[in-house]
């Protein structure tokens, strides 16, 4: 039996990413230049985007809805990130006692 790929595995060219976000080429390029996703490259440096990089997309699409620049985005992006791994070291914490 084969196993389904995990959410980080790379498997939808820049256009199919664009499409699932409801956004264009341009703007994945952008947000890949601002460091706000880092898609994998395939041999031949095509970018490939995961489902993990798809609900990032998501969500820099959602904040920029609620009016946010992508230099505000960035800020919530690192915030949320830290905010996870704090949770993640409290549960550790919590499960050793």
């Amino acid at each position: 039996m084969t196993e389904l790929p995990g959410p980080h595995h790379p498997v939808f060219a820049i256009s199919v990413a664009a499409d699932l976000v409801g956004t264009g080429v341009q703007n994945l390029r952008a947000y890949e230049r601002r460091g706000l996703v880092e898609p994998q490259r395939s041999t031949g440096g095509t970018r490939r985007y995961s489902e993990a990089d798809i609900t990032r997309l998501r969500r820099i699409t959602d904040l920029l809805a609620a009016g946010l620049n992508l230099s505000g985005i960035e800020m919530v992006l690192a915030l949320e990130a830290e905010n996870a791994s704090l949770r993640a070291e409290l549960d550790d914490a919590r499960r050793e006692e």
